[in-house]
């Protein structure tokens, strides 16, 4: 990056510097990547503590330090939190540089819809996205730290997992365009009810300046009726037909879908390489960011058939006679309901639904998992494998449902080595669950048969 004040980055990131001012070209928070001349800032995480690293980082020629714990070296700067340090560091940078920001949250559909829409963006401007999921507070600040100089336009993903995070975040990427893709119960543990997550998720708008656009899904039953007279507040959905962006004529094809995009009296066609009205609405979504923006809406419902599907997030691999969707990024009982629903109307000879445990539930997990089942039971599949402590729940609720089909394994091993005998030439297998249950052991398997 240019090179910035010390006294400024100092105030920014709530600290005091008392030597002579002197620019600082980069920000560090790892001494094996630390460079001479550096300010370095002591993180914590569950697994390390930076502070451990200052001496080092002094030795290795960092200019200053930021630490929350108190340090007789003058070149070391104390605060309360080096992550909000952080933040505001970040937040001071990203004024400099000034792109034009959107801001991407929500309980399902975040990434996404972040790809997505930097899709859409890059169209018109020079453009940079979170890489990966990289959406808390380190992040996001690594994200605008390490932004080049001139670009145009930033689309940012802001994760929370419990109270009082938004706010900060929020602040710090001030977005020029804010979207909430829906309220689910993931996290629910931390934050008690969906309405508290809801008024969580909706502080981004603290970052927001008056009139900016916050596009949210009024399809979600938290979000339908939420309104802000500061902000101009566009709604999006496929099912809520007030809406002043709506998704229509949903055809899928294949992996992919056809859809129209209703806009200000308008149609435009719009294609996805992934299937299901959630990957529309995320698309639906992005174009609205897009053309908030300026971008010609033509161009930006073209720039959506240029997405591509990455990490297990429904990426589709055809392998030998049958079909495997990777969807093991991440679960919850809207996304898991999606993908159920995508499956059933995909095309092939049987429609397996290979799903595993749904993480943070909190009290409702059991309940949530059987709700699932139960959906599953008359969604249309022809096959449902579990595997994982709590989706043992998932064949309950789908036998009492009256679903013949559903199977629980106790691990990975043994429905594999049901599942050899299971599968046939064109059937086609969902795979599905939350991170922690490391369905990617269970892909490498399938793709030795």
């Amino acid at each position: 990056m240019n090179p910035i004040s010390i006294r400024d980055l100092a105030f920014a990131a709530g600290a005091v510097w008392r030597g002579a001012d002197m620019p600082i070209a980069d920000i560090c928070t790892d001494t094996r990547k630390l460079s001479p001349g550096c300010l370095f800032v002591a993180l914590t995480g569950e697994n390390f503590d930076g502070h451990d690293y200052i001496e080092a980082a002094l030795s290795k020629g960092a200019a200053a330090v930021i630490s929350r714990r108190p340090y007789e070296d003058p070149r070391v700067m104390p605060v309360k939190d080096t992550r909000l340090s952080l933040l505001g560091i970040a937040g001071y940078r990203r004024r400099l540089i000034a792109p034009t920001v959107v801001a991407v949250t929500g309980s399902v559909g975040k990434t996404t819809t972040k790809e997505m829409a930097a899709r859409v963006l890059s169209s018109s401007y020079k453009t940079i996205k979170t890489p990966e999921n990289l959406n808390n507070e380190v992040g996001l600040s690594t994200t605008i730290l390490s932004m080049p100089e001139d670009t145009e336009a930033a689309v940012l993903e802001l994760g929370i997992d419990g109270p009082g995070q938004m706010a900060p975040l929020a602040r710090c990427a001030s977005p020029d365009v804010g979207i909430v893709t829906g309220i689910g119960i993931t996290h629910l543990a931390n934050f008690g009810s969906r309405e508290a997550l809801r008024r969580e998720k909706l502080n981004i708008r603290l970052g927001m300046k008056d009139a900016s656009p916050l596009i949210i899904c009024a399809d979600n039953d938290q979000l339908f009726d939420f309104d802000d007279q500061r902000l101009r507040v566009i709604r999006y959905g496929f099912e809520n037909t007030g809406c002043e962006l709506r998704l229509t004529d949903l055809k899928q094809k294949g992996g992919g879908c056809d859809f129209r995009i209703l806009w200000e009296g308008k149609e435009y066609p719009a294609s996805l390489p992934v299937a299901g009205v959630h990957n529309a609405l995320d698309a639906l979504a992005a174009f609205g960011a897009g053309v908030a923006l300026g971008v010609d809406p033509i161009l930006a419902a073209g720039a959506l058939g240029s997405f591509e599907p990455w990490g297990m997030r429904q990426k589709i691999v055809r392998h030998n006679d049958f079909t495997v969707v990777e969807d093991c990024y991440n679960a919850g009982p809207e996304s898991m309901r999606a993908a159920i629903k995508t499956l059933a109307g995909m095309e092939g000879e049987r429609r397996i639904a290979i799903l595993s445990d749904m993480l943070e539930l909190g009290s409702k997990e059991g309940e949530e998992h059987r709700a699932v089942g139960e959906f599953a039971a008359v969604a249309g599949i022809d096959i449902l494998l579990c595997t994982g402590a709590l989706a043992k729940e998932y064949e309950i609720g789908a036998n009492e449902a009256g679903f013949a089909g559903a199977f629980h394994f106790l691990d990975q091993e043994t429905l594999f080595a049901s599942l050899k005998d299971i599968v046939r030439p064109g059937d086609v297998l969902w795979v599905k669950g939350s991170r922690g249950m490391r369905l990617e052991n269970l892909l490498r398997r399938i793709y030795s048969l």
